[in-house]
């Protein structure tokens, strides 16, 4: 049996129905299209075009590049029907991955550097980002960005990753405030009862903001 289809199958058949590309072609795409909110393994990646040809999806041809074969792979009319059943098809909420969040949320077994060290290090997450989000965004704008056809959807990626970042850099602002005022042994931090009452107030008002408005419509 052909190994299971996984939402990374399908972002590669989705690069296919671009043109076609070689296995490292697809882990260079792959990284650069899609690495922001959906990182995989290289080797991972060099596994999913030889699914999709297992699957009928894709057709692998090769070719000679100087002295030197390659495998190219394209889309097949069967990929192009499985992803427009894929792509309206319910899938996942986002799932944050977040190694120093979870010392964040150990912070009693490290000191008060320890956890301002932390907050330096998201902020240095967002100034990264940040200078990537310009590079993508300033390419685009200056008629230099790869696919423009696809302009429209790839702004709207865009914004939920400039959100995002946005989000991350104010949390680490509003924690290094709360940490300054802890002593120096954070064991005996007073907890910010405040922000809590907060975090209450606003899932409150979504739910029911959520509950107020017209059925299919968002609310802001």
């Amino acid at each position: 049996m052909a190994p299971e289809l996984s939402p990374t199958s399908y972002a590669i058949l989705g690069l296919l129905d671009l043109r076609p590309w070689t296995t490292y072609e697809l882990a260079q795409q792959m990284d650069r299209a899609l690495g922001l909110f959906w990182p995989r393994a290289r080797s991972k990646l060099y596994e999913e075009p030889k699914k999709l040809v297992a699957h009928g999806l894709a057709i692998a041809s090769s070719e000679m590049v100087g002295k030197r074969p390659r495998t190219v792979y394209t889309i097949t009319p069967e990929g192009r029907r499985a992803l427009a059943e894929w792509v309206p098809a319910p899938g996942d909420g986002p799932v944050l991955e977040y190694a120093d969040l979870v010392k964040v949320f150990f912070a009693e077994h490290g000191s008060k550097d320890d956890l301002l060290a932390v907050i330096e290090r998201a902020r240095a997450w967002c100034e990264d980002r940040a200078r990537l989000g310009v590079g993508i965004a300033r390419g685009y704008l200056n008629g230099e960005g790869p696919f423009p056809e696809r302009l429209a959807w790839i702004i709207l990626v865009g914004q939920f990753l400039d959100d995002f970042n946005t989000l991350v850099a104010g949390w680490a602002d509003w924690a290094e405030g709360v940490i300054a005022k802890w002593p120096d042994d954070i064991r005996g931090a007073e907890p910010d009862l405040a922000a809590l009452e907060a975090m209450a107030r606003h899932s409150e008002e979504y739910l029911e903001r959520r509950r107020m408005a017209p059925p299919g419509r968002g609310a802001s």
